[in-house]
């Protein structure tokens, strides 16, 4: 594949993968909700728009957890190792927060 293939890829899948994060029909997400250091905060805040939302089409845990796996999956060659840590902790956070076992 060409360089230049790779490029319009790229830049397509950026585009398509920002206007679902911008555009989510699910949950409404305050700016930022990802950049937090502190796993809870960034749970606390998905689960507050999972729960408030009146659009999105399955639970709320389901829903949160969508929208955070979303982002690890197209953030993924952007994130620090540190940020993926927190980001998959937050998920721990999300199980506990709505009653789940964490998965160890």
């Amino acid at each position: 594949m060409s360089l230049r293939r790779k490029r319009t890829i790229a830049k397509s899948e950026i585009k398509w993968s920002q206007r679902v994060t911008e555009n989510s029909d699910a949950l409404v997400l305050k700016e930022g909700a990802f950049a937090s250091d502190d796993p809870k905060k960034i749970a606390d805040c998905l689960k507050h728009s999972a729960e408030n939302s009146d659009r999105r089409k399955s639970n709320p845990l389901q829903s949160a957890m969508s929208m955070l796996n979303f982002y690890i999956d197209r953030a993924d060659d952007q994130l620090t190792k540190k940020q993926t840590g927190t980001l998959e902790k937050a998920k721990d956070e999300l199980r506990n927060d709505f009653g789940r076992e964490t998965r160890h």
